[in-house]
């Protein structure tokens, strides 16, 4: 256990070991700690509003995209789970080709889409294209939780006189809120590292910042300090989310399809 976790912490540490240095010494010398530490990296993260609204605008369109795929999947993966009805194990399949096809393939018609209705550089653009893999992973993972709950369980609720908004709101979603937070996570992952889609349908006022970070490559070099420090500013909203919900995540891999 010890050497598996040197070897997976053993890049992050040497990302943020970096992200103190300077150039110079990030290319002159090799050492296990900075030798001349400086926090002029993330101040100029801080400070420049191209860096920092490369966050703002990574943050905005995955957060709008989580809410609307969970939104849309829950009671798709309800239906799923709960009704039978003419083609819905085809609907089910083809619902799933979409996670198999590479974002490349939808590129030139989200962009001419997107352009032609105005929505082209804007978060809602990026937050709807990905929904196009999001929804259908969460209706896959949704639906095993689901399923795994007994039909009674719903029927018991309607003779005890609840409503189905009721029932579902208050009874069934907090049953199977291990199977949320699996899915949360996942859909937070996918868009935060996306990055050929959200690259190709923005260009300035909702760039992200895996498209900022492309930039430290100039004619004159690699600014591998800056890009170290963005390295590791970008790993903490995921560090933020496995955190809040690790123990759903825990309980998600056991109990659900993941």
């Amino acid at each position: 256990m010890g050497l598996y976790l040197t070897f997976v912490l053993l890049p992050i540490y040497w990302l943020l070991n970096i992200s103190f240095q300077t150039n110079s010494e990030i290319l002159g010398s090799f050492s296990f700690w900075p030798q001349q530490f400086t926090l002029g990296n993330y101040i100029g993260i801080f400070t420049d509003a191209n860096w920092y609204m490369g966050y703002a605008n990574s943050l905005a369109y995955v957060l709008m995209n989580m809410l609307i795929s969970i939104s849309v999947a829950l009671p798709a993966a309800y239906a799923f789970s709960r009704f039978t009805f003419i083609g819905d194990k085809h609907l089910f399949f083809w619902l799933l080709t979409n996670l198999m096809a590479p974002p490349a393939v939808f590129l030139l018609p989200y962009f001419q889409l997107y352009y032609s209705v105005g929505l082209f550089d804007t978060h809602v653009a990026v937050a709807l294209a990905h929904c196009l893999f999001n929804i259908p992973l969460a209706v896959w993972i949704l639906e095993g939780f689901m399923s795994s709950v007994p039909k009674e369980v719903d029927e018991t609720a309607y003779i005890d006189g609840y409503s189905f908004p009721a029932f579902f709101v208050k009874i069934f979603l907090p049953m199977i809120r291990s199977g949320i937070g699996v899915t949360l996570f996942f859909l937070f992952m996918f868009s935060w590292v996306e990055l050929l889609l959200s690259r190709t349908l923005t260009a300035t006022n909702a760039q992200p910042i895996a498209s900022i970070m492309t930039r430290t490559s100039t004619a004159s070099g690699i600014d591998w300090g800056t890009l170290a420090a963005a390295g590791v500013l970008t790993i903490i909203p995921g560090i933020v989310v496995v955190y809040f919900v690790r123990n759903h995540i825990a309980k998600g891999f056991a109990l659900g399809r993941t």
